[in-house]
């Protein structure tokens, strides 16, 4: 009798786990479950993309940094050269003016519209 009783426990336990097996299996293959499936593989590889191509634009920027130093000093732009200093321009000069100093290159005061009235 228990010989009976444990290989028709055993045969309904193996049913069961089969079973279950199946169904999650046939859950797996629905068009939702291979949509969603499909989704989140996508995304993760977007995402595997994305910090590989930060990543090498990281490592094209750190390069380019390199070698814009290196020919800098094989062509000796790098130097800090003395710049002369600026110079300052006026747009209009008046020689008849009362204040206007031979040579200055720059008016003593500004131009002024209501003075010629």
């Amino acid at each position: 009798m228990f010989r009976r009783t444990f290989w028709f426990s055993t045969g309904v336990a193996a049913g069961v786990w089969a079973t279950t097996k199946v169904n999650r299996k046939l859950k797996q293959l629905t068009p939702e479950s291979l949509a969603r499936t499909a989704g989140n593989k996508a995304i993760e590889a977007g995402h595997r993309i994305k910090d590989r191509a930060v990543g090498f634009a990281l490592d094209v920027r750190d390069n380019m940094a390199v070698r814009e130093a290196e020919l800098g000093d094989a062509l000796g732009i790098n130097e800090n050269p003395e710049l002369p200093a600026p110079r300052r321009h006026t747009a209009i000069e008046n020689r008849n003016h009362p204040k206007y100093v031979e040579g200055s290159t720059y008016q003593t005061y500004p131009y002024n519209r209501n003075e010629d009235h």
